[in-house]
Parts: C-alpha cells; sequence; structure tokens
C-alpha cells in the first residue's frame, strides 16, 4: 500500500468514529497509542472487548508510531527483549509466525515485530478504534469519566487507561548547545554532515554510531563517560517473575519502592552483540570510541577535560529523557481535583490492579511503583494489560 493510500485510509476510519461513535459513551478509552496503550488494547479485545466499546486516543496518524519512528532512525536490527514479549496475550503467537529471531533469548528482528504487531492492530480492527487527537484534560463524571480533547467534543466512558509513556522530552545538558538529540523530531540522520561526535554510552548511542559509521566509515567518535555497560537486559530477568516481584509487592512505603528500581534497572547499557559489533567497527578503523568527559565545544571541535580535542560538524546526543511526570499539563490537575494518591517522586500510587481510582488506571512509566523495573518495557506491557484487561471485564 502506498503511504498516501494508507493515509487516506486511516482518515476515513477515523471520520467512521466521527460520524458513528462519537456522542455514544464508549466502555474504555485508553489515551495513549504506543507500545503500552496497544497492547492493553489488543488484551482487551483478545479477552472479548468488542471493538465499538474501545476508543484509543492519541496525537499521531496511526498505533506505535513513536516506537517506528525511533527504531528506523537509529537503525535497530532487533529489539532487546525476548520472543514471548509482544503485543498479544498469548505468548507464543510471534514465533508461530516463523519470525526473524536472534540468539538463545530469541529476540525479533524490529520489522519482525513491528509486522506481527500491524497485523493484531488488523486481526482485531484496532484502526476503527483509533481517534487521533491530543488530550487536554480528564474530569469526573457521573457515569465515569470524561476526556476533553484539543480539536473534539469530550468523550466519555467508565474505564480510562492512562498509557501515556514515559519518554518524551529529551535531556540534553545545556552546556552541549550546539548538540541534537537523537530523537528530536527535527533531527535526520542522513542530512547531518559528517564528521559526528555522537554522545552516550546506552543502546540508542551504540545503535546511532553503528548506523553512522556503516555509512561514514572513520567519520563518527563515540564519546561517553563510562566503560560500557554490557547486559543482555535493562534489568535482571528475576523481574520478570515471582522471584523479585514476590519481594518487591512487599516494599511499604512506595519511596522504598522507587529506590528499589533504581537500583534494578541497567540504565545505558548495552546487549553483548551489539558491544562486539562496535568493538569490530573499531578495529576497522570506521568508528572512533572514547571515554572522558566533555569540557568544552566549539564549532569545528569537542574539547575533553584530558585535552584531548575531535573535530565535528555535527554533535548527536544519546542522553536519555527527563525523570519528569509525562504530561503534566493535564495530569497534575487531574491529580489535583481528585485528590490522587502519589509517592513523592509524583508518580502514582496504584491498587494491586493498577486503579488509581475507580475506573482510572495506569500502564508504562505511570504503573512502576506497582509493575516494578520493568514497567516501561514490552514485557511490563504485557503484565499490566493482563491485570486491567481482568478489571475492566470484571
Amino acid at each position: 500500500m502506498e503511504l498516501t493510500e494508507e493515509v487516506d485510509c486511516l482518515r476515513i476510519n477515523r471520520n467512521y468514529y466521527d460520524l458513528k461513535r462519537m456522542s455514544d459513551m464508549t466502555h474504555c478509552i485508553i489515551i495513549g497509542g504506543g507500545i503500552q496503550g496497544m497492547t492493553a488494547a489488543v488484551h482487551l479485545r483478545e479477552a472479548g472487548l468488542p471493538a465499538e466499546d474501545l476508543t484509543i486516543i492519541d496525537p499521531h496518524e496511526a498505533p506505535l508510531a513513536v516506537w517506528k519512528n525511533r527504531t528506523e532512525k537509529i537503525g535497530m536490527p532487533y529489539l532487546r527483549s525476548a520472543f514471548v514479549h509482544h503485543l498479544s496475550s498469548d505468548p507464543f503467537s510471534l514465533e508461530r509466525e516463523g519470525c526473524d529471531f536472534y540468539g538463545r533469548y530469541k529476540r525479533p528482528s524490529t520489522m519482525s515485530f513491528r509486522e506481527h504487531a500491524e497485523k493484531l492492530v488488523e486481526r482485531w480492527q484496532l484502526d476503527e478504534c483509533w481517534y487521533q487527537d491530543a488530550v487536554t484534560g480528564i474530569h469526573r463524571a457521573a457515569d465515569g469519566w470524561q476526556v476533553c480533547v484539543k480539536n473534539g467534543s469530550p468523550l466519555a466512558a467508565p474505564h480510562v487507561i492512562l498509557a501515556v509513556g514515559g519518554q518524551h522530552t529529551p535531556f540534553v545538558p545545556e552546556k552541549w548547545e550546539d548538540a541534537v538529540h537523537i530523537y528530536d523530531s527535527s533531527l535526520s540522520l542522513t542530512a547531518e554532515e559528517s564528521p559526528y561526535i555522537v554522545i552516550g554510552g546506552g543502546i540508542s548511542a551504540a545503535h546511532t554510531a553503528v548506523f553512522l559509521s556503516t555509512r561514514h566509515p572513520g567519520g563518527v567518535t563515540l564519546i561517553k563517560r563510562h566503560a560500557f555497560r554490557v547486559h543482555d537486559f535493562d534489568s535482571s530477568p528475576g523481574w520478570l517473575g515471582p522471584k523479585n516481584m514476590r519481594s518487591f509487592s512487599r516494599i511499604d512505603p512506595e519511596e522504598d519502592r522507587r529506590k528499589k528500581i533504581r537500583e534494578a534497572r541497567m540504565p545505558g547499557s548495552i546487549p553483548r552483540e551489539l558491544f562486539f559489533r562496535l568493538r569490530r567497527l573499531e578495529q576497522q578503523g570506521a568508528l572512533r570510541i572514547v571515554t572522558g568527559n566533555i569540557d568544552a565545544q566549539e564549532n569545528s571541535a569537542v574539547h575533553l577535560e584530558d585535552g584531548s580535542t575531535y573535530s565535528r560538524k555535527s554533535i548527536i546526543a544519546c542522553t536519555g529523557f527527563t525523570s519528569a511526570l509525562p504530561e503534566k499539563e493535564w495530569l497534575e490537575p487531574l491529580i489535583s481535583s481528585q485528590s490522587l494518591p502519589c509517592a513523592s517522586c509524583g508518580y502514582p500510587v496504584l491498587s494491586g490492579n493498577l486503579t488509581w481510582k475507580e475506573g482510572l488506571y495506569c500502564t508504562g512509566a505511570l504503573a512502576e511503583l506497582e509493575i516494578g523495573p520493568v514497567a516501561r518495557n514490552i514485557a511490563g506491557a504485557q503484565r499490566a494489560a493482563r491485570k486491567i484487561a481482568a478489571s475492566v471485564l470484571a
């Protein structure tokens, strides 16, 4: 299907929703159509919720738009998660499709995962549930919740799932005034000029360095503050089941849970095969890898604290995201008006089924004090979706 045809199809679906459903109360509204929101949507449909009773609100034209853009931008060939982690409640649905897997954990290729997700969207008619708009507020209603959007009339439902993600605001240190964050929407790697400086030591920096050095051999320098942290996953596999979660669920108060999450995560780490690929490119002379702290920069060079200097035309920062509460513009008024419980870090304190208040649920970053260190990744999305679907359809 041509891109213009795909966009037209999506526009038809939105118009269908406007004409047939917008005035009716739906059973469940999901705010956010990324990995977290679409996993919840697939789980709800697989558990028996009719498509006409589900609405997915997202500002983008199609599901998983941000995820697709980011994985494409850095040329990520394989996901970090294992083959059982995807949008469906059936752990082996991806494997049955004969997808391309890598390594002992059978990590799916990015394209296989994407194609599987698109099949699930089509199978469960989630394009007909899609409502493209930006949420501006949520209010308590007599029969549930009212969700206000930027360009249309309010929508209502007895159940609302907040799947807003936790990686909205890219973080770039102020002293790097010429640096552009890898996930800045204005950045096109193919439009940037060599030589490149890539800043960061995590998985986005590593993939970006590989992407650029294979296209501009010898024209890329990767600068990181610490030695590579090599781990298969971004937290121990013990957090995927009761081994660690049983003790985590007994931790009180929530501030101690936050501390445990920080201790359990492995930020800025990369899987083993990516580490070896970086080293091969370095040995071939295609990539320079430097460990140090940036002291200053000028038009044509970057200076490190040890006195070394590296020429550049483009500086690309792979330095993560701010840790602030996502969607603060409308979440903070909601928290205030409904007296919603929050920990000192500002994140929700939820019940065991991820309810914040009757009919209001959280997944992803907003649910990490209940789901644990894996909350933001695909495995965490599945765990949250199982809990929420059981409650919504009870």
